[in-house]
């Protein structure tokens, strides 16, 4: 898959690894973020892919706190924890499922304008301070693992489903409905005809 394309859909909630590493100051907290029922908040971050031939980066879910106040903090410490980490240290390896975009939406008229309720990747990308000349994933990673004090956020496999395609089979039996109502027609219409030639020699015989 390429930077800016639409998640295929049997990829969706699949489970990938990335290697690279968070850009510091680029933590951004997400409301209306639901974790098993819960509402609460989820902090983001850039994730700067290191297997990516162009500046190439990846949003990713981080981690779920109850309250907006353990959010923010969460996101601070982050950012602090990734700016102090050496430009010559080993990529990160990032575990999680591949979710699709959710696009944006403006803000509540009350809430603050920079509010993001949705995990949009293209918003985010409207927010980062180190976003210049790069190329962005469409969809989003959801992190399998959260640092403290962060939860970690609930996520579920993609159905595996028995890999029947119904509209298929819908428009297969369509098709063989419509064939047989053909094949009854043909036969009535060869039957008539040849019904009323036998009357005509019929009738033709007794003159």
């Amino acid at each position: 898959m390429q930077p800016g394309e639409y998640l295929p859909e049997p990829l969706v909630g699949q489970r990938v690894t990335v290697t690279g590493a968070f850009v510091p100051d680029d933590y951004i907290v997400v409301s209306s973020r639901y974790n098993d029922g819960v509402e609460g908040y989820w902090v983001t971050g850039q994730f700067r892919v290191a297997t990516a031939e162009a500046p190439t980066s990846l949003a990713v879910a981080v981690g779920w706190a109850a309250t907006e106040e353990e959010a923010l903090a969460a996101a601070e410490q982050l950012s602090e924890d990734a700016a102090e980490r050496p430009n010559d240290a080993a990529a990160l390896a990032l575990t999680g499922r591949l979710i699709s975009d959710e696009g944006p939406v403006p803000p509540p008229q009350s809430a603050d304008p920079l509010t993001l309720t949705r995990m949009s990747p293209a918003a985010l990308l409207s927010r980062w301070s180190d976003a210049d000349g790069i190329d962005v994933y469409r969809p989003y990673l959801v992190s399998e693992t959260a640092s403290e004090p962060l939860q970690q956020i609930t996520t579920r496999p993609p159905d595996q489903g028995s890999g029947v395609n119904w509209l298929n089979i819908f428009y297969a039996a369509e098709w063989a409905i419509f064939a047989g109502f053909a094949f009854y027609m043909w036969y009535r219409l060869a039957r008539d005809a040849w019904e009323k030639e036998v009357e005509d020699l019929e009738d033709a015989a007794a003159a």
